[in-house]
């Protein structure tokens, strides 16, 4: 054995386990974790409920660009926007070639509750003795306010206590800590230490949310502190879990998995044992118990019996009938909501534009819950029963992710400014929509989600939260795009659990853009007749060539040939970094479009930027000036907003993003850049959704050789580890 640097031996290669060997351990592993302790059920329920809301809290975005030490060359966290560098805490002695900061995400919960700084003067003798322990340490000093944001007034003393606390802070990663906690502690920082075991397993259930996942099971996570050279696995997670801050569950396989697993018909049902956060479990937990509730608790309403009621008929009754819905559904929230029968729902489903409206209407009648699903063109589906669930009386809105969603509804439902669609985040914030009932509940009778996809766990426990019981709740969109940018992979659990109602759209997607969808959608990637050169395939030999051709479309050959505007066309690619990725991509586009010293901050005015406030949610704007007080800058919706210059660092170009940033919106022209490098991070999911951006015109720019035809083929999307699914089939055997 060798010392590794960070205190923990190196197991040399003949101390290495054969798989039995590693299988039997992981074994042994799983039954100690049975066989723990197990504690109240309320107990466990308040103390991660206590984890939740601290982590929630402090909640602060990533930041470092995820994508600098990824595997994928050039490539992004799903979902993640290209974030701000953060320093790294140097490992002691500072090695030759420091290790580049990786994300630290909000939802690591500190070790205690931080208690609040009530001054000026006190806040700044904390920052300063934060900072004393953290330059000790080895540590950046800039660490120090957010040591004081995630540890309160504690902070110093917690460092000194506890230096892996560090783990928790932005842009530290293990071996970081490890230097910190060397120099804090010397000799006393062992590999083994119960401090490193409590601060690690929650750090990779964290790099796994950052991946989309809910839980990982136990063995992932004894193999990745394996790696990090913890000597007693189960030890630390052990630990971690009587902590509180990690809980275990075990789960039932079924179908493939319980087959893969060797299970026997006749013997008992093979299990795994999963670990999740505490605040990400409770919400997995709570997003399916409301779910169910919502199930429980509807109650359809039922046809009047009075003889008249049916006598007085034809268009003209319909259109006061309409009328007086729509009236209804702008009264107050105190009034007591309507409940159309079942005739009334059927006259209604009836007189829909379509047949898939209609059945979508139908299933909503009789459910409370509805899963939609379809393409661009199927959007008007949900606009129809809106606009029929109004006519009947219902407050009923719809919620979208971008504010381009939500306009392109609202021409949709031929309502225009007025139209009941707001976006998500105006929903749940109250900026928009029918506001919210005496009892804190949103104001309404029917909530229709679109760009369901892209709810993840958190958000998706927020929404059915804000739900009075006895609401109906309809998602709806398009299964083979992206999924969310935070864990989980709500939609998609929700349709293989098949707890309610699913109607799939009968609309296509017209023209040869959506033929070409269509056709990677069900694994085909074949050429398509675009008499119109709505879509142009173009090959390049290495990422240099692909990107001056995709600069060229973008610059002159889009605009020149189709009259589309250089500002209405994007740029696509799969990662911030690389050759071909977003950073050079835009360095390109800005020499060729709007060239500039980058006078305010690095940018200039005309400046295509994206403000991302949040994971998962972009803002495509333009540059108008700059002075001492920001940027100011003009939103595709025609709003402006000055963002101040601390807030500056999270803005990027916008000429060019990622696929995972385009989610939500479309523009009439799209270049899709595909470099040679990007070939193990293809996925058919993300060719469907970068190919759909497009409305009028599509071109593909592709060094990628045959990784393109094969991941649209063989590689459906990245699998995500998640308990929703196993959670619903366990509750919900009759639910539906």
């Amino acid at each position: 054995m060798t010392d590794t640097g960070n205190g923990a031996p190196e197991v040399t290669a003949g101390a290495k386990l054969t798989p039995e060997a590693k299988a039997a351990k992981f074994a042994e592993l799983a039954q100690r974790i049975r066989g723990m302790q197990p504690e109240d059920a309320a107990d466990r329920a308040a103390r991660a409920g206590a984890a939740r809301a601290e982590a929630s809290m402090a909640e602060a975005p990533a930041e470092e660009d995820p994508t600098e030490e990824a595997p994928e060359p050039g490539g992004s966290e799903p979902g993640e926007p290209e974030p701000a560098a953060a320093a790294p805490v140097p490992a002691a002695p500072v090695p030759a070639t420091p290790v580049a900061a990786a994300p630290v995400p909000a939802r690591v919960p500190a070790p205690a509750a931080p208690a609040p700084v009530v001054s000026d003067r006190q806040r700044e003798e904390v920052l300063r003795a934060t900072v004393e322990v953290l330059t000790a340490g080895g540590a950046p000093a800039d660490l120090a306010a957010a040591a004081v944001a995630a540890l309160g007034e504690e902070a110093p003393a917690r460092l000194r206590e506890d230096p892996w606390a560090v783990l928790g802070l932005p842009g530290v990663r293990p071996e970081h800590a490890d230097g910190f906690a060397r120099e804090l502690l010397g000799a006393g920082a062992g590999p083994g230490d119960e401090r490193r075991a409590r601060a690690l397993v929650p750090w990779l259930l964290e790099q796994a949310a950052l991946r989309g996942h809910s839980a990982l099971e136990l063995a992932e996570v004894a193999v990745g502190l394996d790696r990090l050279r913890m000597p007693e696995p189960a030890t630390a997670i052990q630990a971690a879990v009587e902590d509180g801050r990690v809980l275990s569950f075990q789960e039932e396989l079924t179908g493939p998995e319980a087959h893969a697993a060797g299970g026997d018909e006749e013997a008992e049902a093979p299990t795994r044992t999963l670990l999740a956060l505490a605040g990400l479990a409770m919400a997995e937990d709570s997003l399916a118990e409301k779910l169910l509730q919502l199930m429980a608790t509807f109650v359809p309403g039922e046809d009047a019996e009075e003889p008249g009621d049916a006598e007085e008929s034809g268009p003209a009754a319909d259109s006061e009938d309409a009328e007086a819905g729509a009236e209804a559904a702008e009264g107050s929230a105190q009034q007591p909501p309507a409940a159309p029968g079942p005739a009334a729902w059927a006259a209604a489903a009836e007189a829909a534009s379509s047949s898939s409206a209609t059945a979508l209407i139908k299933a909503v009648a009789e459910h409370a819950l509805v899963l939609h699903t379809g393409g661009e063109a199927a959007r008007a589906e949900p606009a129809a029963l809106v606009a029929a669930a109004r006519g009947l009386g219902l407050r009923a809105w719809a919620a979208t992710w971008t504010d381009q969603g939500r306009d392109s509804l609202a021409a949709l439902a031929e309502a225009g400014a007025g139209a009941p669609v707001v976006t998500l985040a105006e929903l749940l914030s109250g900026a928009a929509g029918p506001g919210r009932a005496p009892d804190g509940t949103l104001a309404l009778d029917l909530l229709v989600v679109l760009d369901a996809p892209l709810l993840d766990v958190d958000l998706a426990a927020v929404v059915l939260e804000s739900l009075a019981d006895g609401t109906r709740l309809v998602l709806s969109g398009d299964p083979g795009q992206l999924w969310s940018a935070g864990p989980g992979r709500v939609f998609a659990d929700l349709l293989a659990a098949k707890a309610c109602p699913a109607v799939a759209s009968r609309t296509p997607d017209f023209g040869p853009i959506g033929e070409l969808v269509s056709g990677v959608g069900i694994g085909e990637l074949q050429p398509v007749e675009a008499p119109d050169k709505e879509v142009v395939i173009l090959t390049a030999k290495d990422a240099g060539e692909a990107v001056h051709r995709a600069v060229q479309l973008l610059t002159d050959s889009i605009p020149r040939a189709l009259g589309i505007p250089a500002e209405q066309v994007v740029l696509l690619t799969p990662g911030h970094g690389g050759p071909a990725g977003t950073r050079a991509l835009n360095a390109a586009a800005k020499a060729r479009l709007n060239p500039g010293p980058g006078r305010f901050g690095g940018f200039d005015p005309g400046d295509r930027v994206v403000d991302s406030p949040t994971p998962g949610v972009t803002r495509p704007a333009r540059v108008l000036d700059g002075d001492a007080t920001g940027l100011h800058l003009e939103y595709a919706d025609g709003s402006h907003r000055t963002v101040p210059p601390a807030e500056a660092a999270r803005l990027r170009h916008g000429w060019a993003l990622t696929v995972h940033q385009a989610v939500g919106r479309r523009w009439p022209g799209a270049v899709v850049v595909v470099p040679e490098d990007a070939a193990q991070a293809l996925t058919r999911q993300w060719v469907y959704t970068a190919f759909g951006r497009g409305e009028r015109h599509l071109s593909v720019v592709h060094a990628a050789g045959p990784a393109l035809v094969q991941a649209v083929a063989e590689r459906q999307a990245q699998s995500r580890t998640t308990r929703l699914r196993a959670v619903l089939a366990e509750n919900a055997a009759s639910a539906y």
